[in-house]
Order: C-alpha cells, then structure tokens, then sequence
C-alpha cells in the first residue's frame, strides 16, 4: 500500500493547509467530471481522498506517523469507507462546497449526494388556478398572493445574529452532516449512513440564533407571484414555478410551487376537448321560415345564419373558433346546437291556439324525416342483424 505523503506529494512535515492544497490539485485533475469513464482516474481520485482522510484528521495522523498503515485499523486502511465517488463529496464537504475551487471548475454541479449544504429544503407548495374559457383560449398573465414561509429578511435566511459567522461546525460529524457505522462480517465490510443527530445533517451548528426566526432562518409571510399562463391549458394542466414554494431551512433550496388549472363553468358553453358547444332556442317560426342570428363566441359576438326548415338537433360548426392546442397547432371548433322551442299549450292565447288547430290538419305540418333520417331509423331498429 502507497505511503499516504507521496500519494499527496508532501513532506511528512507539511501543515494541514499545504496537505489540503496538494489534495485539491490531485482531485482536480482526476475528477471524475474530468475524466468521464476512466477507472484509473477514478482510482486515483479515491487514493488521494483516503490519503487526505488520514493526513487532515490530527489523531489519525499521529498514529499513520507512529504505526502506518496498520495503525489505522484492521484492514490497514483510511477507515474512511469510500464505496463510490459521492461518498467522499460527502465526507469533504468543506473542499467541495463553499465557494471552493470545484465550484469554480465544476459549476458547483455536486450537491448530496455530492457536496452537502448547509439547512434543509422547504416543502411544495401546490394551488389552484380557476380560468375562463376566454384566458384559457387566449393565454394571460396572473398575479396571486401564497401564503407560505419566506426568507427572513433579519439574517438573510442562515438563522443566525452574525450570519455565517454566527455557525460553527458540528462537534460530532466534523461538518460531515453524517455519521458512519462501519461493520465487518464474513460477507465483506458494511457501511451505515445515517445523518448527524446533533445537527441533522447540516454539518453545522447556530451559536447565535436570529431571534425574529428563531434560528429557522424562515418565517410565515405572503408573497404575490406572477405566473405566465399560455393558450391552450385546460383542466388537469399544472404549471411548475422552481423555487417560488416554502424558504428551505437555513438557506436550504426553497421547494417549488405546483399551479394547477381549473375551468371556470361558462354561461354559454360546454366543453368537449378543444371544441366548445353552444345550445342555440328558435322559435317554430324562425325554424320554419329561417332567421339570422347572434350567438356568442369567445372574441365576442358573430351572426349566424339559419336556413328555412332546419330541424331540431341540427349542429352548425364555426370552424377555429373553439380552444387553442397547447404549443400551438389546430383549435378545435364551436359547434351550435339547434332546438327548436315548443311553447306548451297554456301558455298560448285563444287566437294561438285556433291557427295551432288549423295547422294541425295540414299536410305542410305533417312530419316528414329526411332520407337520412329514415336511413338512420332503420339501422336502429335492426342493429343487431347489421352489428
């Protein structure tokens, strides 16, 4: 096994400082992100995280320097337990997080498992959205109070009088935010994480607690936040907000914030997909002799024209005139359902009802369905011979 100075490049005598220096210039060149899919790399990177694990911990190296490697325990090792690549962005956090040198390099990609940071997420935040017909067809801008926890604007968020001055690292994980259990048996070496106890996980702990959050870092509050709706959304449809749920816990990430749609019933229209459906009442005569009317639309109104003898049930279609496809595409349509209004008996005068008796012995008055319609009256009666 390779002495852990000429692993880092040291002198038996460097400081902490000049060990942390040369581990950082190793783990730079062999990160994995450097050096996708090359095991030597990779091989590397753990040799000098373990040769690191030792030389920076005061005790270990005491007895590394007295007894080598066998003073480190039974397997003649770090004791470090480093299974994978995230279990020493774990343990070093203080070298991979924190405005170090990897955020510089690496964009700060790693967080846990990766580099650990300091508080814990808020929660989701989910509400409901109602929109019109006419919002949904036409898409709109909205601006809704949530209420939720905010940053607190006393400690900006760390929980602390000082800020992060106010912070010192946990006694019982080292900054870690975990403690690790190793176990030996004849089935191989098992290693237990689980988060610190004394700080939950977060590495450090408040000397100072901000006493307007009392140490959360986070208080109760109301925010009005705007959300961009585009055309075409409809009922089931969430928009997703990152970041605009519940302030995290100490600067923790804020969680997100679920919009989701709901219709609002409209006065004149049913919905079926992206076609809308409008229920339009003539009169026996304007079904008789035709008429011109005005139905509403979701840009206003438009004038339709109905042609001398329609029948009732009849579906007139007003082509792109119903919903929007999401992204763009077709629009589904309007679609006018014609019913033609039967007044009952008592409510007509006695004039009313002689013409209705004249009428009812005309021959103009009988019913006569259309070919189509006996066409369609035939097939239902003998379905089952034609299914």
């Amino acid at each position: 096994m390779r002495d852990y100075y000429e692993i880092l490049g040291v002198e038996r005598t460097a400081t902490v400082e000049e060990i942390k220096r040369a581990y950082r210039k190793l783990a730079l060149r062999y990160h994995p992100d450097r050096n996708p899919d090359d095991e030597e790399a990779e091989s590397k990177f753990k040799e000098a995280a373990e040769a690191y694990e030792v030389l920076s911990n005061p005790d270990k190296r005491q007895r590394y320097d007295r007894f080598g490697h066998a003073g480190l325990g039974a397997n003649g090792g770090g004791g470090a337990g480093f299974h994978d690549i995230n279990d020493i962005f774990s343990a070093f956090n203080d070298i991979f997080s924190g405005g170090s040198i990897f955020d510089e390099v690496f964009g700060g990609r790693r967080t846990r498992g990766g580099a650990h940071r300091r508080g814990r997420p808020g929660s989701d935040l989910r509400i409901k959205l109602p929109l019109t017909y006419e919002e949904i067809a036409e898409g709109t801008e909205k601006k809704i109070k949530v209420k939720k926890y905010v940053v607190c604007e006393v400690c900006s968020g760390s929980g602390a009088e000082n800020g992060a001055e106010g912070y010192t690292t946990c006694a019982t994980c080292h900054g870690a935010g975990e403690i690790r259990h190793v176990t030996r048996s004849v089935f191989g070496q098992f290693v237990n994480v689980q988060p610190c106890p004394s700080c939950r996980g977060e590495g450090q702990i408040i000397r100072d607690r901000c006493k307007a959050c009392g140490g959360e870092g986070r208080i109760k509050g109301e925010e009005t936040i705007q959300i961009n709706v585009p055309p075409g959304v409809l009922e089931g449809h969430s928009v997703t907000l990152r970041g605009a749920g519940n302030a995290g816990l100490r600067g923790g990430l804020a969680g997100d914030l679920r919009v989701e749609i709901e219709e609002t019933p409209h006065e004149h229209f049913k919905r079926e997909g992206l076609d809308l459906y409008h229920d339009l009442y003539l009169s026996i005569p304007e079904a008789i002799l035709g008429t011109e009317v005005e139905v509403p639309t979701l840009k206003g109104r438009a004038r339709l024209q109905v042609d001398p003898g329609v029948q009732s049930g009849k579906v007139l279609r007003m082509r792109g005139r119903g919903l929007p496809e999401l992204h763009g595409g077709t629009a589904g349509d309007q679609l006018v359902r014609l019913h033609v209004w039967t007044p009952a008996a008592d409510a007509l005068t006695k004039e009313e009802k002689e013409i209705m008796e004249e009428l009812r012995t005309s021959l103009s008055f009988e019913p006569k369905p259309s070919l189509e319609q006996e066409k369609r009256s035939f097939f239902s009666k003998f379905k089952d011979v034609f299914s």
